[in-house]
């Protein structure tokens, strides 16, 4: 156990330290989200009808989807170290560690996760602006949800970027793969709008389910709203989609040290 934590934790702090001291990058990763919900928040929302719970106006109902996409982008960019780390050969020489490989898979997904989560925790701070006020149990809720989605997301990063040999390649994978996931989640629309393959699609799609819970946690104070089983299906959901990805990312970084050094 000590010699998978400890490497893993040595990574996950890299990571973190690594962040904060791009300042750019994080006055880039707050401002953005805000950039971008406002505008379409407010200049949508006197023509778009959106389903919220407890018939909220758009700008509130936004609000969790902008919160998701804040996890999604910090939890991915962080993932491009492993790029940047190849050429720089220090993943090399973690390879060559005596550590097990899963330690180097934990210690990138940890770090992701708690830049990922702490991101959002921060946007939170401005659920005022949208009206959204929590309680107690639906804060504690609305955090734990951040953590496993942030978790699955950067698992999910660790296995496409650990194939990628340049970040122009990533980047294109992210405008194909990851950014219609995250519009396909319900964060513009909910999915009872969507009609034929784009309501499938997203019903198929596992960022949906995270972001229904996320929401139900969030709009919890309200009379009408429960978390209950839809938001606690939400929630095993992730649970099964971030094993999912840490099982795929484990198996892909599971090769011989030769392979991965070519």
């Amino acid at each position: 156990m000590t010699s998978t934590l400890l490497p893993s934790l040595s990574l996950a702090q890299r990571e973190l330290v690594r962040f904060l001291r791009q300042r750019n990058r994080i006055i880039g990763s707050l401002l953005t989200p805000v950039m971008f919900w406002l505008p379409i928040g407010l200049g949508m929302g006197s023509s778009f009808s959106a389903n919220s719970p407890g018939g909220h106006d758009y700008l509130q109902y936004m609000f969790p989807g902008t919160v998701l996409m804040v996890m999604l982008f910090t939890a991915i960019f962080s993932t491009i170290s492993i790029i940047e780390d190849r050429r720089e050969g220090f993943l090399q020489s973690v390879l060559v560690a005596p550590v097990p490989r899963m330690a180097i898979v934990l210690g990138k997904v940890l770090g992701g996760t708690a830049l990922a989560a702490g991101q959002g925790a921060v946007f939170l701070l401005l659920a005022p602006l949208a009206g959204i006020h929590f309680t107690f149990g639906g804060i504690l809720l609305s955090l734990l949800i951040m953590c496993l989605t942030s978790f699955a997301l950067t698992a999910l990063g660790v296995c496409i970027a650990w194939r990628m040999s340049s970040t122009q390649g990533f980047h294109a994978i992210m405008n194909l793969f990851l950014l219609p996931m995250w519009l396909l989640s319900g964060a513009l629309f909910p999915a009872e709008q969507a009609r034929g393959v784009v309501r499938w699609i997203m019903n198929a799609n596992p960022l949906t389910y995270s972001l229904k819970s996320l929401r139900l946690s969030m709009f919890n104070s309200l009379a009408d709203v429960h978390f209950g089983l839809a938001g606690w299906g939400g929630v095993g959901i992730t649970l099964i989609f971030g094993a999912a990805m840490f099982a795929v990312a484990s198996a892909l970084v599971s090769k011989p040290i030769a392979a991965d050094l070519q």
